[in-house]
């Protein structure tokens, strides 16, 4: 298996994107630690679960002190809710900021030692909101933009022994998408808007950072893998469609 007997570190492994990415991992053989403020409200099978608040640098730094090894570690907890920059004080846009950014920094620092003794990988969990206007979130998608780059610097200071590279990932089928998209006809218009027409499942996330982590990407590092299905349809083509049909109907109705 492709990461068989490795240690792998999953934060914010507890539901969601995080908990696909742990099952990945198990069963591509590694020993799963996931960590979070608090516990999964459902078991994650073959992971065993450790509380941490990755904003807090002092613990983040005795729960790496505490583990024996550590071969890849995956920088998944984050998140944010959804806030317009003006309707929301400047210290909570920066508790997102510290999350979705500080907080990978602070986690990789304390995992330096661990990783480096065993040439081992980190993998940050990006979005495409990074890479685009994120009306809502912007504070989010400020920091995945600056995780990102983080990624890049870490791959070249930390080379050769430690491989550093980013996720960037599309819109996630998850047990909490319906606050973002809806009911099932929500989600289903918004697949409707990738190409490849459906959300990613956490399982998908979870086989693009096993690869990522395993001897298949031993020669990759300081990249961003973009895992969104193939993006989102441009706006200006079905406006463009929408317009030339009915010119094209125009002409077809002057025609002798």
């Amino acid at each position: 298996m492709e990461l068989d007997g490795k240690v792998a570190v999953v934060t914010g492994g507890t539901r969601g994107v995080g908990a696909g990415i742990a099952r990945s991992f198990a069963r591509a053989g590694a020993q799963v630690v996931i960590c979070a403020r608090r516990p999964p409200e459902a078991p994650v099978e073959k992971t065993d679960f450790m509380p941490l608040d990755v904003r807090d640098a002092g613990a983040v730094r005795r729960f790496f002190d505490a583990l024996p090894r550590v071969d890849v570690l995956v920088n998944n907890a984050g998140g944010a809710p959804y806030r317009l920059l003006a309707d929301t004080d400047a210290e909570r846009h920066t508790r997102v900021v510290e999350l979705n950014l500080l907080a990978p920094l602070t986690v990789s620092l304390a995992a330096y030692e661990h990783l480096k003794r065993a040439r081992g990988a980190v993998v940050m969990i990006g979005s495409v909101s990074g890479s685009r206007p994120s009306p809502g979130t912007a504070a989010y998608g400020a920091a995945k933009a600056g995780l990102e780059n983080l990624a890049r610097s870490m791959a070249v200071e930390w080379a050769p022994e430690i491989r550093v590279n980013t996720l960037v990932v599309g819109m996630v089928r998850t047990e909490l998408s319906h606050l973002h998209y809806g009911d099932e006809d929500g989600i289903a218009a918004v697949s409707r808007t990738v190409p490849l027409g459906r959300l990613a499942e956490p399982a998908d996330v979870g086989a693009a950072a096993v690869f990522l982590a395993s001897d298949a990407a031993a020669y990759i590092s300081g990249a961003s893998l973009l895992v969104h299905g193939g993006g989102e349809r441009p706006a200006f083509l079905d406006a463009a469609t929408a317009n030339a049909a009915k010119a094209n109907a125009a002409t077809a109705d002057k025609e002798p």
